[in-house]
């Protein structure tokens, strides 16, 4: 991930413009349990630090000001964990290169769960916050070059069946 651009930065959806109960709502009954953090708290088990969302176990933490790709990117991870990795979880993923991009191609899935999000306002959150794929966009990667992020999405279903309304393509 390349360093969020300042002047985009501010123009990223937000958890609290999308709304807290969505993300209970979508996640805890995967078993995901969500901590709001006050504002201007630090945000324990977040690897990016200021307000990017953080995993300890079986929690991700967040403020209103966390960007709503943030919480989903650290949600997703944690369910395409398995039930050893969560146990051991706090604060990075240690995914491998496929994993990351398995976490991408989820966040962008989910996205469409999310009041106010929707695919194309995901694609624009991470080009805004700096994420890089070989061929530019985050939409071109996403529709021509993901394919070996669907195959280990696919491979890791069972762990996302506890999410409402999911769909892998």
């Amino acid at each position: 991930m390349q360093t969020p651009d300042p002047s985009l930065e501010a123009l990223v959806l937000r958890v609290h413009e999308a709304g807290w109960s969505c993300f209970h709502a979508l996640l805890n009954p995967a078993g995901l349990t969500i901590e709001t953090v006050g504002d201007g708290i630090p945000i324990p088990g977040s690897h990016w630090g200021d307000e990017e969302a953080g995993l300890i176990a079986h929690t991700v933490y967040a403020r209103n000001d966390t960007p709503v790709h943030s919480l989903l990117h650290e949600s997703c991870h944690w369910l395409l964990m398995s039930e050893q990795r969560r146990n051991a979880l706090h604060t990075d993923a240690k995914g491998s290169a496929v994993e990351e991009m398995a976490v991408c191609y989820l966040q962008v899935l989910m996205s469409d769960l999310v009041p106010g999000m929707g695919r194309s306002r995901m694609f624009l959150d991470m080009d805004r916050w700096g994420y890089s794929f070989r061929v530019g966009s985050t939409q071109a990667w996403f529709e021509q070059d993901a394919e070996d992020a669907l195959a280990y999405l696919s491979d890791k279903l069972s762990h996302t069946h506890g999410v409402p309304g999911l769909q892998i393509p």
